[in-house]
């Protein structure tokens, strides 16, 4: 029998960082199906429902290992998210290696390379170590990943000027300057702090590997791609999306109730799998779907002064939030809301099913968080969105969905509290839910996102598409690495 060639992934602790890699590695074996992907995760404390139900339901060409358990409590307290993904990797190394050495002393596979997140950035020593090829699965964009590469030059070469959030800064792709403010979480905390120096520790890592996969495509981000390619060699393959989602938690009723609606009538409002807003900013939206007279379906979750208070846990359950009331989310709802607008709005507690929400032909918009995943599912369902960003790259997206791409429109935060008002809330609904409109910015944003939508499939779906020539230009490579060691 024929040697399958062996790839190993090894994505950062998240849903969100997990997800894109697992949907690259069934589209990989789906269309090279003499290939074998084992996934290696690290893992902070025990694997959530969520992970199990993802990695449970792999194709047979594909496998994974649960890595021992890292202990939060031997980490440094209150450190930022992205740190605690470095670090829990950094601390599952010796794991890693006893599992990589256990498949390179395997004779039943040609193993040639490990892809990893860039908060695996660590694993690039195990690569070297076995002879292994080393590529980054960036699950974001092309624009952040220029940012990347660019960091480690910005701090050897300007002041401080440039942590100035009050400044604009040119990163060379379709003449858009970006806020420092809308820079990654990182990045902002300053030079002197742990969580910047391993975000650049990261960032520096960029050039020693073989190449960036990254889930996007060219007709999306043509310039971004073309600058960076004398500098590293990258293969858009996106959108890598998941076509159904896992989970069937108010799945009947989310549907059941869209069915009943008009089309492209109904704007969805989710924050992601692991974001959080504030009480007030949860009676803000409140205010702002209910003067706006439009059908909502919002996925809401209890409140938290931490927007990115979810992101480990998937949950909203008590415990892993600062109140003590509870635990349903909806008790945080304005007094009478939701008799107020049951004709109008369907709330449902901490879950839904976005996939088929956002595919549904009466969902005409799309409130989001901004993660890259939910931003590539609004581009490939051709849903104009409302760019809500919270935490990590996700004011970048915001950015780039706005004012590179010019699928969104986004907010304006009130300079007093920090908040987006009720009013405004009204306000950018009104701008991309007006589906009669025949002219004006809703327009614009809904002949955009159509084009877009368009070519994503073109990239993705055919067999000579951008993204599937850019898959199999990178197999070639795995292809050749195992002709020259045999």
């Amino acid at each position: 029998m024929e040697q399958k060639t062996c790839i190993a992934m090894i994505p950062c602790p998240g849903l969100s960082h997990l997800i894109p890699f697992v949907e690259f590695a069934k589209l990989l074996v789906l269309h090279h199906n003499n290939f074998h992907v084992t996934f290696l995760i690290p893992t902070l404390g025990s694997p959530t429902p969520s992970t199990k139900s993802i990695l449970n339901s792999l194709p047979p060409n594909i496998d994974f290992t649960f890595l021992p358990q890292i202990n939060i409590q031997d980490l440094p307290p209150n450190i930022h998210i992205a740190t605690q993904m470095k670090l829990t990797v950094k601390h599952s190394i010796p794991y890693l290696h006893q599992e990589v050495n256990k498949i390179v002393t395997c004779s039943k596979t040609n193993f040639v390379g490990l892809v990893f997140d860039l908060f695996s950035s660590d694993v690039i020593d195990i690569a070297k170590k076995f002879n292994l090829m080393s590529y980054i699965f960036a699950t974001s964009s092309v624009i952040s990943l220029q940012f990347c590469l660019n960091l480690p030059k910005l701090d050897e070469s300007v002041s401080f000027e440039f942590m100035d959030t009050t400044k604009t800064f040119d990163i060379p792709v379709s003449n858009v300057s970006f806020k420092v403010n809308d820079f990654p979480d990182p990045v902002l905390f300053g030079r002197s702090s742990e969580t910047y120096k391993a975000f650049l520790c990261a960032c520096q890592i960029l050039s020693l590997v073989d190449g960036v996969i990254i889930n996007s495509f060219t007709y999306l981000e043509h310039d971004a791609i073309k600058s960076i390619q004398d500098i590293i060699c990258v293969y858009p393959v996106g959108p890598i999306i998941q076509r159904e989602s896992k989970s069937k938690e108010n799945k009947l009723e989310c549907i059941t109730w869209l069915n009943n609606k008009p089309s492209k009538s109904v704007l969805f409002i989710s924050f992601g799998s692991g974001g959080a807003l504030t009480h007030e900013q949860i009676n803000e939206i409140a205010f702002g779907l209910e003067s706006s007279g439009c059908n909502f379906l919002w996925v809401i979750r209890i409140p938290n002064k931490h927007s990115s208070s979810a992101y480990f846990s998937g949950s909203s359950k008590k415990g892993n939030f600062n109140y003590t009331l509870d635990d349903d989310p909806l008790n945080y709802l304005p007094l009478g809301f939701l008799e107020r607008t049951k004709d109008q709005g369907l709330v449902v507690p901490s879950w839904a099913p976005q996939v088929e929400i956002l595919s549904h032909s009466s969902t005409g918009g799309f409130l989001t968080h901004c993660g890259w995943s939910s931003s590539l599912e609004g581009l490939v369902y051709g849903v104009p969105m409302i760019a809500w960003p919270l935490f990590a790259e996700q004011r970048m997206n915001a950015a780039s969905l706005t004012d590179v791409f010019k699928v969104a429109v986004r907010p304006k935060i009130d300079d007093e509290d920090g908040i987006v008002k009720g009013e405004e809330v009204a306000r950018v609904i009104k701008i991309i839910m007006n589906q009669y409109s025949r002219d004006g910015e809703g327009l614009q944003l809904r002949k955009r996102i159509e084009d877009l939508r368009v070519e994503a499939a073109a990239a993705a779906v055919s067999e000579d598409g951008s993204s599937r020539r850019a898959l199999s230009s990178l197999v070639l490579k795995w292809e050749e690495r195992v002709t020259l060691r045999n």
